[in-house]
């Protein structure tokens, strides 16, 4: 032994001889083994981490653990989210995958919620809800055999009706678990102990559909006491050796002890749920558990409390079996606020563009898949997997929400335009295709496909560069056209987004925009021929152009149909009549903005990408130097109106329609004063509303909303606009008794009824200051060409109709969900030869006489809540699918991992406060496999897994 080892040898002795002069150090084998303890109160902790599929980074950027100079965080590390799981997965050797499995089938490690993300709930469309966590279930269940029975969704802001019941009951959820709801009503429910509750979120399924609903106390962290044991934590830890200082055992566990007696004493029966996580957490778990393991260990010890490791299905069944009775709670959890004057109702319209995108994507996927099942999928061809990936993580509550950082909300357009390429900028009025010269004999061939189940007849509006067009539908037949010139205001916006977005300038530059109706057979298409040639006289005409100037003193009507609509002599809208139902009603279109809140005041609460605060509302008055534009014709009229320097307006009227469609484009908004700004549009009527509207739940039931109320508690109003914000998918209606009002929408955005007989929508928002929610970021979009950045011009629709009271159902559920499937347009140049005899023009793959009802939808199954619609729908699949033949059917879930029939059998039942309902529940029943006929309840979807024959060349589906 050399010189320096036997220092080295003679340090260490008397060290070890200085140790045990204080005291033996021993190994302590900690006891974590404890499970549920009848009589005591169990402390349920439930180790657990929340990582953002793009939130302050992208989620590849998440994953990997780079641009660290935002935020330190490396979901490789932590196993969370489906999207971050599955990549994890695929990356791991046979061993490691066998030990997770091990650990999964044995409940040690559980899968909940199960979707590729935690979607949001507000402004998300419930088909793509049901997509994205169908897609995660199949994953789970290929992979492990695994069925998610939680619910989890611990950070949205705010819940929907149809997150409980259709994304928790149909999918065969026992209990689902939350977090945001108004600090008023968290409030409320602490006092009350009713932070979990049955929830019962359908009227029309009642307590078929009910869930355990649970909410945090505070938020989904570790409890009051500091029990936060990342690596970096400051939180102290056990520190259970006697031989060094600072020895804690016994305060550790008076604190752990302190908090869950705080935590029963708003909480019914002796169990409650401890968080132990939170965002990015777990990148080193080592350190959490060392000092779970020896809280359990020491608590139990102490006996005071029961600790025990545990899961949130273990905690659902040890409510489960306390076998009490729970308060009920129905309709939804908006709007969400954390304070007095911190509404969360900003996000519900905030970066309006990326939520047109999601949804015309959206729509998209919907139709792609029904193409791709009747072609055949081929693992050759290009499939629609990546546009389902993009559009899963899309709808992540940081994603379609618009609460991310910039660079994020790029990154999310770029995952969707991969799976997209057909005219993507032709709401700009930019379709190369349409754009062709005609002049050499060359015809433009336009495929209309409809993936609704019913025939739609409609009009197409397509940008051509000449006059001289001609339009024939598939048997050669001449076809009514008009030709509309195409406003500066689209031009402009045309011309600097194209260049902003492909780098280039348009090499043509479009005069018109051609407008034709379409006949389009159900799940088929036809196809029409534009060519360059002289129109009959009685079929196509130029649209005739009008001003109102010189006629200052006269009002003026337009519509060619039953539906007119009547301006005064100033200019402005001022009546609505429709001679087929006897409707007429006064009403106004105007335009506001809210200052948003910078901040500054005794409240430094700023208006954000989350947070709407407003400071003070202006009126837009129409700038009355500038007439109205009017164009009129065979099949449409048109109202052009610059309302101001930022914002020009269009009210169409269809012959053959009864609404009016609405175009808007706004921006840049200005922001040169310093304030940041809101715009809102409103439809003013006389009405008399009572304080109360109506506004969809995901795209599905309708929720009555009374303005400055709450059903289940009281109210103290502070913001009395952005309080009575809520979110809008499909659509917003006002009814005073006899006529319904309602607006339908092209993306999400958020609504209110601020006076009675009023209705307005925010339609785009810029802001100058942080909100203060950790995205660190102004919600100050930009589009940038030739080094210059100016704030974000947007596009985008609205639909008006009033109907009689009670018949306004039927269009807002028909309507909405064309407007959620827009014909799919695909366009190819034919260059002489003859394309009717090489191609085929017109197809359905349903049985040609036969149409789906008016209330049902593929893809989903869906029925309407009108008294004509509400009546048991019935599908015959074998006239959907007459060229198969169908050897086998089961019903499943929504998300179609499990059989109905054994979902409902296992899944819980929970007792309610209070007398049993008094409700008539409507669901079809079993599906006779001779018959194969499908029945839908109101509001049923139903999901199915059908076998067919394989026809000659192909495997058994």
């Amino acid at each position: 032994m050399g010189a320096s080892a036997a220092r080295l040898a003679a340090l260490l002795l008397l060290l070890l001889a200085a140790a045990a002069a204080v005291g033996e150090c021993v190994y302590i084998p900690y006891n974590t083994s404890a499970g549920v303890v009848g009589g005591k109160l169990n402390v349920h902790v439930v180790p657990h981490t929340h990582d953002d599929v793009g939130w302050l980074k992208t989620v590849d950027q998440y994953y990997v653990g780079s641009n660290n100079s935002i935020q330190g965080a490396c979901v490789q590390n932590v196993l969370d989210s489906l999207a971050f799981f599955q990549r994890w997965w695929r990356q791991q050797s046979d061993m490691i995958k066998d030990i997770v499995k091990g650990l999964i089938s044995t409940g040690r490690l559980e899968l909940i919620n199960g979707g590729m993300c935690m979607h949001d709930e507000a402004t998300v469309h419930y088909i793509d809800m049901i997509d994205q966590t169908t897609l995660g279930h199949r994953f789970i269940k290929e992979e492990f055999g695994q069925i998610p029975r939680i619910g989890w969704q611990i950070d949205p802001f705010g819940h929907s009706a149809v997150q409980a019941y259709l994304l928790g009951t149909e999918v065969g959820f026992d209990a689902f678990y939350f977090f945001r709801i108004d600090y008023q009503d968290r409030d409320t429910r602490k006092g009350t102990k009713e932070l979990e509750v049955v929830w019962r979120g359908s009227k029309t399924f009642g307590s078929s559909a009910d869930i355990f609903a649970g909410i945090f106390p505070k938020n989904y962290e570790p409890p009051p006491g500091q029990f936060y044991f990342e690596v970096d934590d400051t939180s102290p830890i056990v520190q259970d050796d006697p031989l060094l200082f600072d020895y804690n055992v016994e305060q550790r566990v008076d604190d752990f002890v302190a908090a869950a007696i705080a935590q029963a004493n708003i909480t019914r029966t002796n169990h409650v749920m401890f968080t132990m996580g939170t965002d990015f957490k777990y990148q080193y778990a080592e350190s959490w558990f060392r000092q779970m393991d020896k809280l359990i260990h020491y608590v139990n010890k102490d006996g005071r409390v029961n600790a025990l490791y545990s899961t949130p299905s273990i905690y659902t069944d040890a409510k489960h079996a306390e076998n009490v009775p729970w308060p009920l709670k129905t309709n939804d959890f908006f709007p969400y606020a954390d304070n007095p004057n911190a509404y969360w109702t900003g996000y519900f319209t905030s970066r309006p563009a990326l939520k047109r995108y999601v949804r015309v994507m959206s729509g998209y996927y919907l139709a792609a898949r029904q193409l791709e099942f009747f072609k055949g999928r081929s693992n050759s061809d290009l499939t629609t997997d990546s546009l389902a990936d993009a559009l899963a993580l899309a709808q992540h509550h940081d994603a379609v929400t618009g609460t991310e950082k910039q660079h994020v909300a790029n990154d999310y357009a770029k995952r969707l335009s991969i799976g997209y390429t057909q005219c993507p900028l032709l709401n700009i009025t930019y379709c190369p295709p349409s754009e062709m010269d005609l002049s050499q004999g060359k015809s433009l061939v336009v495929l209309v496909y409809n993936s609704l189940g019913w025939k739609r007849e409609d009009v197409l509006r397509i940008p051509v560069i000449s006059d001289s067009i001609v339009v024939h539908d598939s048997e050669g037949r001449e076809v009514e056209s008009q030709l509309l010139p195409i406003a500066n205001a689209s031009l402009y916006m045309r011309e600097k987004h194209v260049k902003a977005y492909l780098g280039m300038l348009p090499a043509a530059k479009p005069k018109f925009w051609l407008a034709f109706p379409v006949s389009v057979p159900p799940l088929g298409f036809n196809t029409y021929f534009i060519s360059s040639g002289k129109k009959s006289a009685s079929v196509s005409l130029m649209s005739t152009l009008h001003s109102s100037q010189g006629s200052e003193n006269s009002n003026m009507q337009i519509g060619q149909g039953q539906l007119k609509l009547q301006y005064n002599a100033a200019g402005a809208l001022s009546l609505y009549s429709n001679s087929k139902t006897q409707v007429e009603a006064n009403f106004e279109q105007k335009y506001k903005y809210y200052i948003g809140q910078d901040g500054n005041g005794s409240d430094p609460q700023a208006s954000g990408a989350y947070i709407f605060r407003p400071n003070g509302t202006v009126p837009i008055k129409t700038d009355g130097q500038v007439p109205l534009t009017v164009l009129r014709g065979s099949i449409l009229d048109e109202v052009h109106q610059q309302i101001n320097p930022w914002i020009y307006q269009i009210n169409r009227v269809y012959k053959g329609k009864d609404y009016v469609e609405t175009e808007f484009i706004v921006g840049p908004i200005p922001v040169d004063d310093g304030n940041g700004k809101e715009l809102s549009t409103e439809v003013v009527t006389n009405m008399a509303t009572n304080k109360t509207f109506y506004t969809d739940s995901s795209g599905r039931d309708f929720i009555k909303r009374i303005r400055d109320y709450r059903s289940e508690w009281k109210i103290e109003v502070h913001q009395p606009i952005a309080g009575n914000y809520y979110p809008v998918n499909l659509g917003i209606y006002v009814e005073d008794g006899s006529r319904e009002l309602s607006i339908l929408v092209d993306r999400s955005v958020g609504g209110a009824s601020i006076k009675d007989g009023q209705i307005e929508l925010m339609l785009h928002r810029r802001l100058l200051h942080d909100d203060g929610r950790g995205v660190a970021e102004a919600l100050n979009e930009t589009t940038c060409f030739d080094n210059q950045c100016e704030g974000l011009v947007i596009q985008g629709k609205y639909y008006l109709k009033i109907d009689p009271q009670g018949e306004g159902a039927r269009w807002r559920r028909t309507f909405g969900q064309e407007i959620y499937s827009p014909l799919l347009i695909a366009f190819a140049e034919q260059d002489g030869g003859n394309w009717v005899n090489s191609h085929v023009t017109k197809f359905s793959a349903m049985d040609p006489a036969y149409s789906l009802p008016d209330n049902v939808a593929l893809l989903t199954l869906q029925a309407g809540e009108h008294k004509d619609l509400s009546a048991l729908a019935s599908v015959d699949l074998k006239r959907v699918f007459p060229d198969k033949k169908i050897v086998k059917i089961v019903e499943t879930s929504l998300s179609a991992n499990q059989e109905r029939s054994a979902m409902e059998k296992k899944r819980l039942k929970w007792k309610v406060e209070g007398p049993p309902a008094d409700e008539k529940i409507v669901r079809g029943g079993p599906v006779d496999p001779s018959k194969l006929v499908v029945d839908l309840g109101p509001m049923e979807i139903r999901t199915f897994l059908i076998n067919f024959a394989p026809q000659s060349g192909e495997q058994l589906m």
